[in-house]
């Protein structure tokens, strides 16, 4: 027996036989924590007191308080006493919760702030972060964060296998900031109404962060290991002394119109076809209870949404783009289905996306949140008519049980219908998926380390009412995944099948017809004592992956050989691979039949070189390289980007993808250009405008967006969208094929 054979048993012994021994003895349920242990900090009520919110914390009310700080530094010493200090206190009233921060600075003229827009990326500035774990379940939380100027950023925190920040997710709330000698500060306003939480409970969980960007100083509250943070509501301490908080009546109400024209070219008849339109919807929500909210919307429409970032597709296998409309992003963390499995059973842009063109949503319904250990998402959606395209009934369901301290048991089940349709030919009938997962996991594993294991199974009914030919393997997917998320060593290895048919009607799949095996170990101590060098990684990963008949269809090995961050915030990597892709049909690379891949086995090594400067810079910029083999041939990939910051609230980025392929008897090049230019009047006025261009399509492509926050809640947008066709060798260059202006506003009613 030879070594690989040898080892792949013992690694296939270990993934089966594993979980048997050890879910027993590894801790997974026990419950060890005191909250008397946890620290810390008290809410204050105001009694009537009305603050004035400047973002100085000067007021009398604010100074009788005293601060709670105390914060840890998690780098670039592990541990150790931050370099500046910081002050936070909290007090509520029967609609908000109040906290003002003071980030004492010993030379605030160094102060980092570049971002002003609303969500924006705070990669470059200092900034202040907070969590609340409303619920205190430890495995879900809502994120904020804001910077010296006065940005808002929020999101939502789900915690399973991994950590996900979904930032996507807008509240409403308000902070105002100040920038003086002592540093900077602020006060912060968040409604009860922006978030759901349980009345019963005077206790949340909480933790701070703050980051000094010049010296890329990270400070927690709570939580400074490395294998902990802000994003890990484990390791939240306890907001204490809630009371009287109320959601008002719970209801609601956001209205919105729209005015909208646009102009199509159509290839038939040559000539351009416009189209104007003047239109209402609203969304109504409800609190149910404090802790589930029941949401109708009608006449949906999301023209301010922004666009996708532009991929050239080299591989086989479909892209992933992320969610972007808020309506499908309420409740993120109770839709996820095992965690960094990468098996979508629901994938919400499947429903008023085709193509990434929108189809229109009459109404839905949605039903979100907890009763007491249970956490309950409903969906449901009705599309309309748009083209050759019939309405189309869309019902997702998601319940998922919390046990023992960071363990949850879910079910999924969605359930598709097409109004009279026939595709292709065929008769689709009403199409249902259904699936199991189950999260195990524990952050005390061999004392503050977290050890995670997951398993999942999904299956689907067939699509067509003829096809009696596939079963229930055929149509279904079933693996398992071990997580050792910790610093300085992490790993995981996962183990997953999937049916030959598997196709969710409301899901996405990229691949059908193969088992994987896939573990992977890395390493990445911290250098406290170098003045140059911060963190080496260094990673081993490995993919073997069959046919569900044994045979080899692909092996990956890649060897990350140090990736280098450095204490100036550069970054410096090196990262070698071996492929091995056996190729059973022609591979259309370009999907135009220039370049064919024959049938048969491929072995390639390649290698990979990254770097990129701090980010905090006014310059700032990153360059990739990638070279190897390719198929028959070979690649060479250059992926460039540049960021110009010239003055406070403009932001200018750019990017270029090169990728030169030789193959067999043939070769190609793409290119992708890409330039993001960002007006940031105010934290609640910007305007931006995105252009993207590439010679595959060769459709150039502008969409610009203007926002304005009136208040938190009321927003008006403007969106105009461009594309041209430059095409010489058809006489078409910069040629319109599209053109279209959107006028939207909403504003929120709440009672």
């Amino acid at each position: 027996m030879n070594f690989q054979n040898h080892f792949k048993k013992i690694l296939i012994y270990v993934i089966y036989k594993l979980p048997i021994y050890l879910i027993p003895v590894l801790g997974f349920g026990q419950d060890m924590d005191n909250e008397n242990d946890l620290k810390q900090i008290i809410g204050y009520p105001l009694n009537g007191i009305e603050l004035r919110l400047d973002g100085i914390v000067d007021e009398e009310f604010w100074t009788t308080i005293p601060g709670n700080g105390n914060f840890l530094m998690q780098e670039p010493k592990e541990g150790a006493k931050p370099t500046e200090q910081t002050e936070i206190r909290i007090a509520f009233d029967s609609q908000n919760i109040y906290i003002a921060v003071v980030c004492y600075d010993s030379s605030p003229s160094d102060i980092k702030t570049f971002q002003k827009k609303r969500d924006a990326s705070l990669e470059t500035d200092d900034r202040f972060r907070w969590i609340f774990d409303t619920f205190m379940d430890k495995r879900s939380a809502y994120f904020f964060e804001i910077n010296p100027l006065g940005l808002r950023g929020d999101g939502l925190i789900s915690s399973g296998q991994g950590q996900t920040l979904n930032k996507d997710w807008d509240g409403i709330w308000n902070a105002w900031t100040y920038i003086g000698d002592f540093g900077w500060s602020a006060e912060i306003k968040i409604p009860f109404r922006s978030i759901n939480f349980d009345p019963k409970s005077d206790v949340w969980g909480i933790n701070f962060q703050r980051t000094i960007r010049r010296k890329n100083e990270e400070q927690l509250w709570t939580g400074h290991r490395r294998n902990q943070g802000l994003l890990r509501p484990q390791n939240a301490g306890i907001l204490t002394g809630l009371v009287g908080h109320s959601q008002g009546l719970g209801l609601e109400f956001i209205p919105y119109g729209i005015t909208q024209s646009s102009k199509i070219y159509d290839e038939e008849k040559a000539e351009y076809s416009s189209a104007s339109s003047m239109d209402l919807g609203f969304d109504l929500n409800y609190n149910i209870t404090s802790q589930l909210k029941a949401s109708i919307t009608y006449n949906t429409d999301f023209a301010q949404t922004e666009v996708d970032n532009r991929q050239i597709n080299l591989t086989r296998f479909p892209l992933r783009f992320p969610e972007k409309r808020d309506f499908f992003l309420e409740g993120s963390s109770i839709w996820e289905f095992a965690p960094s499995s990468n098996v979508d059973p629901y994938f919400s842009r499947r429903i008023g996306l085709v193509n990434g063109i929108p189809i229109p949503i009459k109404y839905g319904g949605r039903l979100i949140g907890n009763i007491g250990k249970s956490n309950i998402a409903l969906l449901h959606v009705r599309t309309g008519r748009e083209g050759e395209l019939n309405p189309e009934n869309f019902s997702v369901a998601r319940y998922r049980r919390n046990f023992w301290k960071e363990s949850s048991i879910g079910l999924i089940y969605t359930y598709r219908s097409t109004e009279d349709d026939i595709l292709l030919g065929n008769p689709i009938q009403d199409r249902k998926t259904w699936g199991t997962d189950l999260n195990l996991s524990t952050s005390e594993f061999l004392g503050d380390n977290t050890l995670q294991f997951s398993a999942f199974f999904v299956a689907h009914s067939a699509a067509l009412p003829s096809n009696d030919s596939t079963s229930i393997s055929d149509r279904s997917v079933r693996g398992f995944r071990f997580n050792f998320p910790n610093q300085p060593w992490s790993a995981w290895v996962s183990y997953r099948e999937f049916g030959d048919e598997y196709d969710p009607a409301i899901g996405f799949n990229q691949r059908n017809g193969f088992k994987r095996l896939q573990p992977a170990i890395n390493y990445a101590p911290l250098f406290e004592k170098s003045q140059f060098i911060r963190e080496i990684e260094w990673g081993v990963y490995y993919e073997y992956l069959t046919s569900l008949e044994n045979k080899l269809l692909t092996e990956n090995l890649r060897f990350n050989l140090g990736t280098i961050r450095f204490e100036s915030g550069d970054n410096l990597g090196v990262e070698v691979s071996r492929g091995f892709e056996f190729l059973n049909e022609d591979f259309d690379i370009l999907g135009d039949s220039t370049v064919i891949v024959a049938p048969g086995k491929y072995v390639n090594w390649g290698y990979e070189l990254q770097a990129s400067s701090a980010s905090f810079r006014k310059v700032s910029g990153s360059i990739g390289y990638e070279a190897g083999g390719f198929w028959t041939g070979n690649i060479r990939r250059l992926v460039m980007g540049l960021t110009i910051r010239p003055a406070l609230g403009i932001n200018l980025s750019s990017g270029y993808t090169h990728a030169q392929v030789s193959a067999e008897n043939s070769g190609f090049s793409t290119n992708l250009f890409q330039v993001d230019l960002g007006l940031d009047f105010t934290p609640d006025i910007s305007l931006s405008s995105n252009i993207q261009f590439d010679d595959i399509s060769d459709i150039l492509g502008t969409n610009t967006r203007f926002r304005w926050i009136i208040t938190p809640g009321t927003d008006i947008f403007f969106v105009y969208n461009h594309n041209w066709l430059n095409n010489p060798t058809l006489n078409r260059r910069l040629f319109t094929t599209q053109q279209g202006a959107a006028m939207k506003a909403v504003y929120t009613y709440r009672f």
